[in-house]
């Protein structure tokens, strides 16, 4: 299969110092999708680095598309991070939205730098949220409850640009962000979302969309 044309982002975030290159494909299809899984399950029969998942939603919400994918790391550092990006109608007041799911290792930092925000991960965030108030306090409570990989899976909302929303969690045992634009279209988190790992399948009937704006630099 031949390798997609890709586009290499600087490696360096403002906000959150060196991260691995950002590897960003200049098209979406199925042919890219499935050459970016291929780097990826290659990567992973690497004793470096486990496998990491490429989050997607499946199914696509009504009216959605596939806009990109992306991964992060080199043949040094292996592949420390993924990226999907979607289009489509927001939930709120009509016009565009676009979401894109990062799946990281701890200290990455390329879901903080589409959050707009400092620091490599949310870690320290997310543990004041859930420990600080006393139990039962409404903090404790997840703000968006999606599945993945048919398991409910609780984000909470963390700092952003305003521009846009953000949302952390953990899944596989690494850390699961969800940013939205614009910030208003978060709310899509409060709908029936299913995310699938690309990386054990990838559905024939996935819509591709103009290439995501976002994962090209323009977060």
């Amino acid at each position: 299969m031949r390798a997609p044309d890709l586009m290499h982002t600087d490696s360096r975030c403002p906000r959150c110092g060196p991260i691995p290159p950002l590897h960003v494909p200049e098209h979406i299809g199925a042919e890219i999708v499935a050459s970016v899984v291929e780097r990826i399950t290659a990567a992973a029969e690497s004793p470096k680095r486990p496998g990491l998942p490429l989050w997607c939603p499946w199914p696509l919400l009504p009216g959605w598309t596939m806009t990109g994918v992306a991964y992060a790391g080199d043949d040094h550092t292996g592949i420390r991070a993924t990226a999907v990006a979607c289009a489509g109608p927001a939930p709120l007041g009509g016009g565009p939205a676009d979401l894109v799911l990062v799946a990281e290792e701890p200290g990455v930092g390329l879901g903080s730098r589409f959050a707009g925000v400092a620091g490599p991960d949310p870690g320290l965030e997310l543990a004041e949220a859930l420990t600080g108030p006393g139990p039962g306090h409404p903090e404790h409570v997840a703000h968006a409850k999606i599945r993945v990989s048919g398991h409910p899976t609780p984000l909470w909302l963390v700092h952003s640009s305003t521009d846009r929303s953000a949302y952390a969690g953990e899944a596989r045992g690494i850390w699961l962000h969800a940013i939205a634009w614009p910030a208003s279209a978060g709310h899509l988190l409060a709908e029936d979302v299913v995310l699938h790992d690309l990386t054990e399948w990838t559905p024939p009937e996935l819509v591709y969309g103009a290439p995501s704006p976002y994962l090209h630099g323009q977060a």
